[in-house]
C-alpha cells in the first residue's frame, strides 16, 4: 500500500527567525518549500529553497513554475511571513513594493494553483491601542499610525479585495520572543538595565501601560493549528495571538532590575520632548546608538491587551507562556554568558567583553 504524499506548504521569509522556526515545526507533517531571497542565509535543510524576488513579476513566475514542476498543482497553505521593516519610523517605498504589492503578486500567482489557504502575517499593531482592562478583539478599530503598521493594514485590505477561492487568514501576532530573547525591543531594554545606563532609568510614557508579547512556541502552535484546521476555518479569519495578560512597563523594569542586580529598578517619568532630546544627544553628540527613536517616544503610552476568544473558539488555542514568567530564564542566559547573549540578540557585544574575558579566565 502506497503512503500518501504529505500536503505541500509554502513558507516565505523561510530563512528568517520566524520562518526557519515554522519550517522546522511543520516539516514532519507537511512537505515544506521555502520561498526566499537568493542571498544567504537560506532556509533550514528541512525545506527546499526556491529563490525569488517578490518585487519582480518574472522572478515570482519562475519560482512558482518551479514549485508546480516539483510539487504539482495542489498547495495546502502558504504561510506568508516576508515583509519590509526598518527602525527609522519613516515611510519607505519598500513598504509598498515588498509588503503590499509583493503580497498581491504572490497571491495572484498562487491562485493559479489549487490553494487551500493563504496565511498573511500581519500584526496586532494594526489596531488602535486601548486602555488597561479593555482588551482589543478582531473587530476593534484599526489605527496604523506608523509606516510598518500601515503597510500591514493596506495589505489586509488588498487581500480582502483580491481573495479568490482560497481561505484567507489574517494573523495578528503580538511581538515574538523566545527563551533566549530574540526580540529587538526587549533586548535593548534589558541591555540598558544590565549596563545601568541612565536611559534605562527613565521613561516618557505611562508606566502602568504595557504590550502583549508572544512566545515563539505559542506562535508555532497557533500556525500548526491554522494549517491543520484550514478546511473548518471561516473564509476570512482575522485572529489575534498573544499572551493573556501584558506586563506593565514599570513592572517589567522592576523585574529585570531585580533579576540582574538584586534590586527593584527605579524608573522615573520624564517629558516626551526631553526623551527625544536625550536620544538625539546619545546618537549625535556621544556617537552612541541609543536605539530609541522619536517615534518610539510618541507611542510609549500605547497599551495592547488582547481578547483571545476567536483563537480559542476556532483553533482551541491559548498561550502557554507569559513574558512575566519567562523573563527570569531569559535573564539567566544573559548572566551565564553575557557576550554570547549580546551577540545572539544583535547587540554590541563589546559592551560586555570584560565579562567574556573573566569567564575565560575562570
Amino acid at each position: 500500500m502506497e503512503t500518501p504524499e504529505k500536503p505541500v506548504v509554502l513558507v516565505t521569509g523561510s530563512s528568517g527567525f520566524l520562518g526557519a522556526a515554522v519550517v522546522r515545526r511543520l516539516h514532519e507533517t507537511f512537505r515544506v518549500v521555502g520561498l526566499d531571497r537568493h542571498s544567504p542565509p537560506h532556509p533550514p535543510h528541512q525545506a527546499e529553497c526556491v529563490c525569488f524576488d517578490i518585487t519582480d513579476q518574472d522572478s515570482v513566475d519562475q519560482a512558482l513554475a518551479r514549485v508546480r514542476l516539483a510539487y504539482g498543482d495542489r498547495i495546502a497553505a502558504c504561510i506568508h511571513l516576508a515583509a519590509f521593516f526598518d527602525l527609522s519610523g519613516q515611510d519607505n517605498p519598500a513598504y509598498d513594493a515588498v509588503t503590499v504589492e509583493g503580497t498581491k503578486r504572490l497571491l495572484k500567482g498562487l491562485q493559479a494553483f489549487e490553494l487551500d489557504q493563504f496565511v498573511f502575517a500581519s500584526t496586532m499593531l494594526v489596531h488602535a491601542p486601548t486602555l488597561p482592562g479593555e482588551p482589543i478583539d478582531e473587530k476593534s478599530p484599526l489605527d496604523p499610525k506608523l509606516p510598518y503598521r500601515g503597510s500591514k493594514a493596506c495589505t489586509e485590505a488588498m487581500l480582502h479585495e483580491e481573495k479568490g477561492d482560497e481561505k484567507l487568514v489574517l494573523m495578528r501576532p503580538a511581538g515574538v520572543y523566545d527563551d533566549a530573547g530574540h526580540s529587538t525591543f526587549l533586548a535593548h531594554q534589558i541591555a540598558r538595565i544590565n549596563e545601568r545606563r541612565f536611559s534605562g532609568k527613565v521613561y516618557p510614557g505611562d508606566l502602568s501601560r504595557g504590550q502583549a508579547f508572544l512566545h515563539l512556541d505559542d506562535l508555532l502552535d497557533a500556525i500548526e493549528r491554522i494549517v491543520d484546521r484550514r478546511a473548518a476555518l471561516p473564509e476570512v479569519f482575522p485572529v489575534l495571538l498573544g499572551e493573556a495578560e501584558p506586563i506593565p512597563f514599570g513592572e517589567l523594569q522592576r523585574l529585570i532590575g531585580r533579576e540582574l542586580h538584586g534590586q527593584d529598578w527605579v524608573t522615573w517619568n520624564i517629558p516626551p520632548q526631553l526623551a527625544k532630546v536625550g536620544a538625539w544627544t546619545e546618537n549625535r553628540v556621544f556617537g552612541e546608538d541609543a536605539f530609541i527613536r522619536a517615534w518610539m517616544v510618541d507611542i510609549s503610552s500605547d497599551h495592547y491587551e488582547l481578547d483571545l476568544s476567536s483563537a480559542q473558539k476556532h483553533l482551541d488555542w491559548q498561550p502557554q507562556h507569559s513574558l512575566r514568567a519567562d523573563m527570569p530564564g531569559i535573564l539567566q542566559k544573559l548572566k551565564d554568558d553575557p557576550y554570547g547573549w549580546y551577540a545572539q540578540n544583535g547587540l554590541n557585544a563589546a559592551r560586555v567583553s570584560a565579562a567574556k574575558v573573566a569567564q575565560a579566565e575562570a
